[in-house]
């Protein structure tokens, strides 16, 4: 039988030398699911080692690149909601260089994420790929969907058992 390697194996794996590391949380507080990728760098807060830095971008991840190329991660994560054709909650790890042919990846926000991501590889050389979950619910209201929350509580246990 086949194994298939866990999100917290694929995360090890891509985390594998990393100095320094720039989490960019993604989402609009105002958009229900859509706010998953701030919410888990918000509960990711206190919790991660020195050398993890975490953003809350909200719609605007372009506004933090000064402020990420000065960090001068080796590793950035950024994790979004994003309409994959998935089952609500699905999560798919992306690798940079499939963020360029990504055409399935509809982001909801103005700039798209190859275009930010292009840029700070460009700059930085850093390893750079995307959690993006599948959302519920991106309708105008607040708080995740409880099947998006309980996916983010998982996500925030592997992302902190990836990083120590």
């Amino acid at each position: 039988m086949t194994q298939f390697p866990t999100l917290g194996d694929t995360l090890k794996i891509w985390l594998k030398g990393a100095e320094c590391i720039v989490i960019v949380g993604i989402g609009n507080e105002l958009r229900q699911d859509d706010f998953v990728g701030v919410q888990v760098v918000r509960k990711l807060k206190g919790k991660v080692p020195e050398h993890v830095k975490l953003i809350e971008s909200e719609t605007v991840p372009e506004s933090y690149l000064d402020e990420i190329v000065e960090f001068n991660p080796t590793h950035i994560l950024i994790i979004d909601a994003g309409a994959l054709g998935c089952e609500p909650g699905t999560i798919k790890f992306i690798h940079y260089d499939a963020i360029l042919k990504a055409d399935s990846v509809v982001s909801t926000h103005s700039l798209p994420l190859r275009v930010f991501c292009d840029y700070l590889a460009t700059t930085l050389g850093a390893r750079i790929a995307l959690l993006i979950i599948e959302p519920e619910n991106t309708a105008f209201g607040e708080g995740l969907s409880e099947i998006i929350g309980d996916v983010a509580s998982e996500l925030i246990a592997t992302l902190l058992h990836s990083l120590s």
